[in-house]
């Protein structure tokens, strides 16, 4: 990503595929316990991109109460979400039922691999990606943490990669940080943790290690007070950001004093 200087941060924003995002915290829209929730969660958060599972939740069918009459189009931007699809046909299918309904161009792409760890499907995800691409599809991919996958969905055409910290809804947090820096390396394009993140401390981590952005649902969702800890995230997000920009201090083996030593008494000078 390159390193930014710190007295800019003001102007620091996400861009990717041409599209100025507000925050780098991105939100889904699952486990809430009911629509005002998510609604004012997804506020505190002060997210802009909205996740929306399109076969789970109901966005096509305007006869019946619907996420977006909580999450306007002229406040957010509507990420739609193959999420449960475990083939290539199942998350071509939802994607382009997404575009039909006019909800966006964008997709958040997931094939599903294995159902008890939702570990994606590479392979699948590669495949969908590049016929989506090829669609004149903005391809989210939500892909493991492997550097060669990441490069492959990079060559497939997608603006942004979305390698996993941890399984879904885990919380585990970055599980391997190494994993993800070289895939930081190995790309040109942002680099967006998502999955696995459990508090605000994981989403900071994240950015601190120079990530575009990060993607979380269920730590906000499934926290105790979801709408404290959707603000807690976007803190999180935030000082992450800012301490990358800032550029940490080098880590060192022994202490080296804050306070200089000049002007201190010499040993045995009566004070």
């Amino acid at each position: 990503m390159g390193s930014v200087a710190a007295d800019s941060h003001q102007e620091d924003s996400l861009r990717i595929a041409g599209i100025t995002f507000r925050s780098r915290l991105w939100v889904g829209t699952g486990k809430y316990k009911s629509f005002e929730e998510t609604r004012e969660a997804i506020l505190a958060s002060g997210a802009d991109v909205v996740t929306v599972a399109v076969r789970r939740v109901n966005i096509l069918k305007k006869d019946e109460p619907n996420l977006l009459d909580y999450l306007p189009t002229d406040m957010f931007r509507i990420l739609p979400n193959t999420a449960g699809c475990y083939t290539v046909e199942e998350a071509l299918r939802y994607a382009r039922l997404a575009r039909a309904a006019g909800i966006s161009d964008m997709v958040k792409l997931e094939v599903i691999g294995d159902p008890r760890t939702l570990f994606p499907d590479v392979v699948g995800l590669v495949e969908a990606a590049r016929i989506l691409v090829k669609e004149g599809f903005i391809v989210f991919p939500y892909t493991s943490d492997d550097p060669i996958i990441a490069k492959k969905l990079e060559d497939a055409g997608c603006p942004a990669v979305m390698p996993l910290a941890a399984p879904i809804g885990s919380g585990l947090g970055i599980r391997n940080p190494y994993n993800i820096r070289i895939i930081q390396e190995t790309v040109g394009v942002p680099v967006i943790v998502d999955a696995g993140v459990g508090t605000a401390s994981d989403a900071a981590i994240a950015m601190e290690m120079g990530c575009a952005g990060v993607l979380m649902n269920t730590a906000i969702a499934e926290a105790k007070d979801p709408v404290l800890m959707a603000r807690a995230m976007r803190m999180g997000v935030e000082a992450g950001r800012a301490a990358f920009l800032a550029g940490r201090m080098p880590r060192k083996l022994y202490a080296n004093a804050s306070s200089p030593l000049d002007g201190m008494l010499a040993p045995g000078v009566p004070s």
